[in-house]
């Protein structure tokens, strides 16, 4: 039985050469290699690729929504663009593989063998061309899918880290002139501020004599918050506030609030004990925003290369079936 694409009317000449040969096939420096055929493939998975992803962009946006309990989760989001993605690189490679195969030349006395790895090879390279040219045209939507994990990470991580940023360092430069002006108005570290010169109404009700004194400690209130937030600032690195400084803070809180030393000095400690929390919290949260977004990304980074594997073997398989269907 004769094999399909073995040439069956082979003449050999006297010097043992081949005869009735087309001499374009024959000749070993003639190219095995069907650019128009490869070019037109890589073309049409290119453009399938872009059909579909837009599609999948449009069908996304539709299914997600912005108010809670509305719309799909966001593990069905980030599963269902894994699938779209990876379904996208298949069919677009599997067409192109397929046009590369069934478009190049047909080769004549070329063993099946040889036609097998050639239309492979024609598949291959249809889809890397195919990759580039979408690489170099989408070079935005794919750096959008790799590093979506860190952008969404660092949203959350921007706004955690402005808290953190504002209770410590981020905030002593502002200290100075806001709450010199304004008191209460320094965010959390003014939130810590205003507490620790809260007044107990009861106490304030009893020491009606000294309200003159107490007027005039309102008039120059800015300055002994600045000064406070100011020892916060430079001491909420360390994580230990002196006992001078307790001791200090401890008597313009006695003062502002008309508590007594020892009560005014817990509550310095008890509220430095507290921003300390704050802080810690909002660097925990910092740090867990990201974790997230680097498995996020490590995984679309994967999850890519795997659909980009896939998507080399079917236009390579698909190569192989047009092939074999241009030389029926």
């Amino acid at each position: 039985m004769a094999l399909p694409n073995v040439a069956t009317a082979v003449e050999f000449g006297p010097a043992g050469g081949v005869s009735g040969l087309n001499p374009n096939n024959t000749q070993s420096d003639t190219s095995a290699v069907s650019w128009g055929a490869i070019v037109a493939g890589a073309a049409a998975a290119a453009a399938l690729s872009l059909i579909l992803l837009i599609l999948g962009t449009g069908l996304g946006l539709s299914s997600v929504s912005p108010w809670a309990h509305s719309g799909i989760s966001a593990t069905t989001f980030g599963v269902s663009t894994i699938l779209w993605v990876t379904a996208t690189q298949l069919i677009a490679s599997g067409m192109g593989g397929y046009l590369a195969g069934r478009l190049r030349t047909k080769w004549v006395a070329v063993h099946t063998d040889e036609v097998y790895f050639r239309d492979t090879a024609h598949g291959f390279l249809a889809w890397a061309v195919a990759s580039l040219v979408t690489a170099a045209l989408l070079t935005s939507v794919i750096g959008a899918i790799i590093s979506g994990g860190i952008q969404a990470g660092a949203s959350v991580a921007g706004g955690v880290a402005t808290t953190a940023t504002a209770a410590t360092a981020g905030g002593a430069a502002a200290a100075g002139s806001e709450m010199a002006k304004s008191g209460s108005d320094g965010g959390p570290m003014g939130y810590f501020v205003d507490y620790l010169f809260r007044k107990d109404i009861n106490t304030a009700a009893l020491a009606g004599s000294g309200t003159r004194l107490e007027g005039a400690m309102e008039q120059t209130a800015a300055a002994p918050s600045s000064e406070v937030a100011r020892i916060f600032m430079t001491t909420i690195q360390t994580g230990t506030l002196a006992p001078e400084d307790v001791k200090y803070v401890g008597q313009i809180v006695s003062q502002r609030t008309g508590l007594t030393q020892k009560d005014a000095e817990k509550r310095v400690s008890d509220t430095y004990a507290r921003m300390q929390a704050k802080l810690h919290d909002a660097e925990a949260a910092t740090k867990d925003a990201a974790n997230k977004a680097r498995k996020a990304s490590a995984y679309a980074a994967l999850w890519i290369f795997v659909s980009l594997l896939g998507g080399a073997f079917v236009a390579s398989l698909a190569a192989t079936y047009g092939g074999r269907r241009r030389d029926l």
